[in-house]
């Protein structure tokens, strides 16, 4: 995994930047929209804390000026349905304390004014988010009973604003959380969803 490159500025795209660095390897680093703006001029030199992302058909290397972005670059990639792409794009339009807020207050408007983000992908980005980023404050411990109780209620709110009843989400809810106990909010909201496709599609 490479998580820092340091070089000289090749070149620049709309989306990325070429550097070289000291060992004779260029990278093409992938930039969210301020990244891009404070690029140097090609010949001066950059770095970037980065995230590595390997797929069948691609390996692509993407860059922030800051450890808090490549952390929430990592948390957003980790949201159902969220690749890097969106990722970049959402980090592109806000910086991480106005992500934080826009999460916080829950505000859809602001998080779908972001290309390729509809009001229902949003809606379902906004709930794993929630229990995601958490404020950016660590999670209170809770026993073992408190916490599958606690679980239900936020699928249930999750479900709910995805555009569920509560008499079909709390089914489902139940069946995963029974089958699977130790699932937090985000996996149990994401095991939910699937099960309710594949009752659909059989």
């Amino acid at each position: 995994m490479i998580c820092h490159v340091k070089g000289t500025v090749l070149a620049a795209t709309e989306r990325s930047c070429l550097l070289a660095t000291p060992g004779g390897v260029g990278y093409e680093v992938f930039l969210p929209t301020p990244a891009l703006a404070h690029l140097p001029e090609p010949g001066s030199e950059a770095r970037f804390f980065t995230v590595q992302v390997i797929r069948e058909d691609a390996n692509e290397l993407f860059g922030f000026e800051t450890l808090e972005e490549r952390g929430l670059f990592r948390i957003l990639t980790s949201v159902s349905n969220l690749g890097p792409r969106k990722a970049l794009a959402i980090l592109s339009r806000f910086s991480p304390e106005e992500l934080r807020e826009v999460v916080a207050s829950g505000d859809l408007t602001a998080l779908t004014s972001v290309s390729g983000i509809g009001k229902k992908s949003g809606q379902q980005i906004m709930v794993e988010l929630k229990f995601k980023l958490d404020d950016g404050r660590p999670s209170v411990p809770r026993s073992k009973a408190k916490a599958v109780g606690g679980v239900f209620d936020d699928v249930l709110v999750g479900l709910r604003n995805l555009g569920y009843d509560d008499q079909e989400g709390a089914a489902v809810a139940r069946r995963v959380l029974e089958a699977e106990p130790d699932l937090d909010a985000a996996g149990a909201l994401r095991a939910c969803l699937k099960a309710m496709a594949a009752a659909k599609a059989g």
